[in-house]
């Protein structure tokens, strides 16, 4: 991995086509919220379908605490949608054949000449594409487990919503103001009062 790519540091804003084949940027995949990224050795792996299964079975408490999940494969379009749809994934996977993530991360399994993959990586992503931790899945024991990534999603939203702890100095206050900047959700919309 290129030594840059650390926690505290900017991942790189990569735009490749999806599963549908649309153009899609890490960025905008996120929006707001916290992320989780896999960079997978593709679909003929057994460790990636074993990690993307456990990932599916989690999917709908990541859904549901707003968190969004990204997969980046060097898979070509039709062998992602086979690997997402082999595996019951229902996030976005993005196509990588011409390896510009591998390249640009230096992240080539040169142990595997036959299918050239990238060194499988899982990050978990603070809001802005900020990296709060790396595991390198070269070893199937170095990807984390669903309590790693809860742990780490757990700690990432702490930071990053204002209103993790509703008895925070000053939050009622604001809510009773009708000030919702710090409330997610709720800083979205415009003119609603909340009841109404």
């Amino acid at each position: 991995m290129r030594p840059d790519i650390l926690p505290d540091a900017v991942f790189p804003d990569y735009e490749l086509p999806d599963h549908s084949n649309t153009r899609r940027r890490l960025s905008e995949l996120q929006g707001e919220d916290p992320m989780i990224l896999t960079l997978a050795r593709g679909h003929y792996c057994p460790k990636e379908h074993q990690q993307h299964r456990e990932l599916a079975a989690l999917y709908p408490k990541i859904a549901v605490a707003y968190t969004q999940i990204v997969t980046i494969a060097t898979d070509d379009h039709h062998t992602l949608q086979e690997f997402r749809a082999s595996v019951g994934a229902q996030w976005t996977f993005l196509s990588d054949p011409e390896r510009k993530v591998q390249k640009d991360l230096d992240i080539q399994e040169y142990t595997d000449p036959e299918h050239n993959p990238m060194i499988p990586h899982t990050l978990v992503l603070r809001p802005g594409l900020v990296i709060h931790s790396i595991y390198n899945g070269y070893w199937f024991w170095g990807r984390p487990s669903t309590a790693d990534l809860w742990n780490d999603l757990r700690s990432v939203s702490r930071k990053a919503r204002p209103d993790w702890d509703l008895s925070a100095p000053g939050l009622r206050a604001r809510w009773d103001a009708g000030d919702y900047a710090p409330f997610h959700g709720w800083n979205k919309r415009t003119g609603q009062k909340p009841g109404s």
